[in-house]
Formats: C-alpha cells, structure tokens, sequence
C-alpha cells in the first residue's frame, strides 16, 4: 500500500511547477487543508484565466458524470485546468465508483482534488487513489507542534511575536489553527510589524471571546465557583447555542485529564520541566498545571471525569445546558476550596 503524502508534499511539487492529475484530500486539518487549497488555487491558473479554468463542485449537488465530463475538457487560455470536489463523504458507493474508469487514464492538462472529512477506505474507489499515491492526509496539530506553528504563521504574516507570547496564546485558545489564525490577525492590525509579547497578547485576549474559555479553565481549575459561574453565564450568551456547550466539555475533559497527569507526575515528586516534558506542553501551561493541581486530589479529579461523561449525555439528549453546567461547577467548585499539598 502506498503512503499517504502530507501537505508539504503537494506544495513542494506545486513549487517544481507540476502536480498530480488527481489528489484526495482528507483528515481533521481542515484549515491547512484550506491554506493548501488557496496556495494551488493562486499558483496552478493563472488569474486572467482562472474564472474559465477553475470549477468547484460539491458532491450533494453534482452527478460524478459531470464532474468526470468537465475534467476532460481542455482548459481555455491557459496549460491547466483546476476541479475541485468538495463533501466527498456524502457520496454512496456506486456514485464513487463512477470516478474510477477516470482514475485510471486521467488527462495531464487537469487536476482533480477530492476533499472529504472521513473517507472509508474499505471502498473500492478511495483504495484506488491511495494505491496509486493520490491519498493527501491533512492532521489535527499535535500538542508539541502548536508554538512552533504560530511562530512560523505570525512570520510568514510579518507578526514579530515573542516565543512566551505564543505560549500565552496557545494557553488561551488552544490548538485550533482557524482561531489562532484570527487571534494573530488581530495582533497583526494592532501592532503591525512591531514587538509582540505577553502584555500584548493580554491586552488583546480580555476583548476577546476566546478569552471568556480561558479564564473559565483558570477559574474551574482553582475551584473559584462564584467566579466561574459568572463567566459561564456569559460563555453561553456569546457562544452558538446548539455547539458551544459541547465544545466547552471537550475542553474541561481535557483540562482536567492534564490536571490528573500533572497530579501524578507531583507525586512521584516531579518539577514543572517534567510536566512540560512529558506532557509536551510550553513552560508557561506547565506551570499553570503545576499550580492549578494542588487544588485537587486525584480522586476527585477521577470523580470529575466520571460527572463529565454525565453531563455530556444528558446535554445529548436534549437537556437544557445552563442549569446542567451550573450544577456542574457548582458541585466541584467551592469558595472554600483551597490550594492542598501534592
């Protein structure tokens, strides 16, 4: 079975001035999978002849055939033609295998780029593409590769960020490229090219409503209940109603299975540099772990755990968030609750 390629793979090839007839593109990296797709858009057609040359088609609304008939077609004013498929996933089986007599003797003049979220590979046509190199996986950033990311992003914008300020930012928002992205977009229009460090990031992180989940993380943490509630009172006024709650658990069940780790490594009597290490995390979140841990006993950690798995079936089955969330943080965060030992 051949190897998936990875996103730098395609834009090194773009860089040479060629590409591959036919990609699949897949994975939870949907941002840089986005980026991608924009670097090939500007780069693979030119722009006085983009409008004839470049089609997007979405499989809930295009018969396969068409799809087929329009990559065949020489491209107009130009050595290229460009066809992306995007929701590929909504396809059944025997629409997919339309594609497949294409696959086989694709014209050197198109590109054809399938992009789907979780393709089955068990069908036949997605089995093909791999087989024969076309399979582009796009992965979700991994916890150590999230600092390293902003800073490469903010310079390719022309951000001069400090290596703390990224940390702070990843502390604040999390690995979620698209936010990150509008977060140094912000500090881009505020600070231009000049030095961008932690007061900087602060500053502009109060305004934001990203900030409202990273104090509600620090407040649920240190078990500050009064505090927390209010912000969660205004979470869910700003946040979508139908996702946000959700998206909020996601993030407790991992703030509290690092806290559970953190606790662990204290234990045994490790540092802070230990938790970074072994955690992959900044120095700056490690800390702030560290501090946040001696707030709670491994037990009630595990006992949060299991109250999480609770709340989140209750809110699926259609339960109303706020009242479920403030009974939440209201049976784990008390005012009295204070900092213990390890």
């Amino acid at each position: 079975m051949a190897q998936d390629l990875r996103p730098g793979d395609v834009l090194n090839t773009l860089k040479e001035g060629r590409l591959a007839p036919f990609y699949l593109f897949y994975g939870p990296g949907e941002f840089q999978m986005e980026k991608v797709l924009d670097r090939i858009r500007e780069t693979w057609i030119p722009e006085a002849s983009r409008d004839l040359n470049l089609e997007i088609f979405y499989a809930d609304e295009s018969d396969p055939r068409e799809i087929v008939n329009r990559a065949l077609s020489f491209p107009f004013l130009s050595e290229h033609r460009l066809i992306i498929v995007r929701r590929m996933d909504l396809y059944r089986a025997d629409a997919l295998e339309k594609f497949l007599p294409y696959l086989e003797n694709p014209p050197k003049t198109s590109c054809l780029i399938f992009v789907a979220q979780k393709p089955d590979f068990k069908r036949k046509f997605y089995r093909t593409i791999r087989s024969l190199g076309g399979a582009v996986l796009f992965p979700a950033l991994r916890e150590n590769q999230v600092v390293p990311w902003i800073r490469s992003l903010a310079s390719e914008m022309g951000l001069n960020i400090e290596k703390e300020a990224c940390d702070y930012l990843q502390q604040m928002v999390g690995a979620n490229p698209r936010e990150l992205h509008a977060e140094l977009e912000k500090l881009f229009l505020r600070y231009g090219g000049g030095r961008v460090g932690m007061e900087e990031v602060r500053e502009l992180a109060i305004h934001s409503r990203l900030y409202s989940v990273f104090e509600l993380m620090n407040l649920f943490s240190t078990k500050n209940g009064p505090a927390a509630l209010r912000v969660l009172s205004r979470f869910l006024e700003e946040e979508d109603k139908k996702g946000g709650p959700l998206r909020l658990l996601g993030m407790l069940n991992r703030q509290v299975r690092l806290l559970w780790q953190t606790k662990m490594i204290l234990q045994r009597g490790g540092q802070a540099g230990e938790v970074a290490q072994r955690l992959s995390l900044p120095r700056f979140s490690a800390g702030n772990l560290v501090r946040q841990a001696k707030y709670w006993s491994l037990e009630e950690l595990e006992r949060t755990l299991r109250l999480l798995y609770e709340v989140d079936g209750r809110l699926k089955s259609g339960s109303r968030p706020k009242p479920v969330l403030e009974n939440f943080f209201l049976a784990l965060c008390t005012p009295k609750s204070g900092p213990r030992g390890r």
